[in-house]
């Protein structure tokens, strides 16, 4: 048996148990009630290394039907596009929710893109340190007519960046043996432009720079505790 198929076996049998297991399950208290709300608008500054919010750019307002879901998943959401003296543009996208049990899931870009017709290719998933922490970093590319995107994203589920469903999965699994409720964060940046290498590359470095513009405590709530090895 494989470790992916072990782990889905694991989380089968888990969710299968008696309604006394059920009970055992049930968290009790939140991992981190003093991030309840983490104030995006103010954690993420306005202008870092170089970098600032271009007023110019209005963000894009996905369908109602999407942000109807996005309204019932977050407790906050932020959207910005910053530029550099080079006039290169990333958009930033951050969700939080501060409640990631089964009544509230991260909702991966992969499902936002394709509902609003984007063709979207997974192109790959590595794992980076940014800010002392290890992340796992998803590499996607969405195309619509002329518009193409490059696309780099994490999810922070408690302590610790996650790299698919089923991990996310038992990461709150694991949570909920402990008592705890944990939240969950999605942090994206994109770029237009067809060159990908390029975007990925711009990305990480205005990863870096927000990053270490941070105070270390106020970057945690982003990637996670450095101390957590994946």
């Amino acid at each position: 048996m494989n470790r992916r198929t072990a782990a889905g076996a694991l989380l089968a049998t888990l969710m299968g148990g008696t309604s006394a297991a059920a009970a055992l399950l049930k968290p009790k208290k939140h991992d981190t009630p003093e991030m309840e709300k983490l104030g995006l608008e103010t954690l993420i500054p306005a202008e870092f290394a170089g970098w600032r919010i271009d007023r110019s750019v209005v963000p894009v307002q996905p369908p109602p039907e999407v942000e109807e879901v996005i309204g019932k998943l977050y407790d906050e959401t932020l959207a910005r596009t910053y530029i550099n003296a080079r006039g290169q543009r990333v958009m930033l996208s951050i969700a939080y929710g501060g409640d990631q049990t089964g009544r509230l899931r991260v909702h991966r870009p992969e499902k936002c893109y394709s509902a609003q017709g984007f063709r979207v290719d997974k192109v790959a998933q590595q794992q980076e340190v940014i800010g002392g922490a290890n992340v796992t970093v998803n590499r996607l590319y969405a195309a619509l007519g002329a518009r193409q995107e490059p696309i780099s994203y994490w999810v922070r589920v408690g302590d610790e960046t996650v790299d698919g469903a089923l991990a996310q999965r038992l990461t709150q699994l694991r949570f909920s043996l402990n008592g705890q409720i944990p939240d969950g964060l999605l942090f994206r940046v994109s770029n237009i432009g067809a060159d990908r290498a390029a975007g990925y590359a711009l990305q990480d470095s205005f990863i870096a720079d927000l990053v270490r513009s941070m105070p270390p405590a106020d970057a945690a709530k982003l990637v996670g505790n450095p101390a957590r090895k994946s």
